[in-house]
């Protein structure tokens, strides 16, 4: 997840293609146009605010290994995962795990998660 501000698209644009949830509230997955790999998320919590990038579209997703593992209880019983890294069945108390870095560039982004959450309300988004 990062700020979408800060990706930088390096070839042609993605096409969003908007695509229901199970929270009925839909996400956009921006996918390439050439060969439709899914390259990131935008949820509908936090609207093009926020990008969940699909680490293996990354030149060097080795750089990135995931330091949490969420919504489990939909996993493969097949998919083994290791016991040094937190797992939860659904979501978590990001307090208690994000780094103060990650939850101060939260806190700088929040009036603009909130001003999209509001449309949402009113239906302007």
């Amino acid at each position: 997840m990062i700020e979408t501000n800060r990706l930088t698209q390096l070839g042609v644009a993605p096409q969003l293609v908007k695509t229901p949830t199970h929270s009925g509230k839909g996400q956009d997955i921006a996918r390439c146009p050439k060969c439709w790999i899914a390259l990131w998320s935008h949820y509908s919590g936090a609207g093009r605010v926020l990008a969940f990038v699909r680490v293996g579209t990354l030149d060097e997703p080795d750089a990135c290994p995931p330091d949490i593992h969420i919504y489990t209880e939909s996993k493969q019983p097949w998919v083994l995962l290791p016991d040094a890294v937190p797992a939860f069945p659904a979501y978590y108390d990001r307090e208690q795990y994000w780094s103060r870095e990650s939850l101060d560039r939260r806190r700088a982004i929040l009036p603009q998660i909130e001003a999209h959450q509001a449309a949402l309300l009113r239906g302007n988004a």
